[in-house]
């Protein structure tokens, strides 16, 4: 039996590592987790450990529109 052709765009995939690792604001700004935060940590302060939790604006344009292009229903 022959498959159904598949009429109409195609589907826009979210890249899910980039979904966890990025969030969009209410204000439209990206904002980053920082690395560093599973394991190897015994040694570091608990005040370090305390500034993994924040979470950073990203810098740069071209890092921002690769994100938004991994992620369309961020937007």
């Amino acid at each position: 039996m022959p498959h159904k052709m598949k009429t109409g765009k195609f589907k826009l995939k979210t890249h899910k590592a980039t979904s966890k690792r990025f969030r969009l604001t209410g204000s439209g700004v990206l904002l980053r987790t920082k690395g560093g935060k599973s394991h190897l940590r015994r040694r570091t302060s608990d005040r370090t450990k305390a500034l993994f939790t924040e979470m950073v604006p990203v810098q740069g344009d071209k890092i921002i529109q690769r994100v938004k292009r991994l992620n369309p229903n961020m937007k």
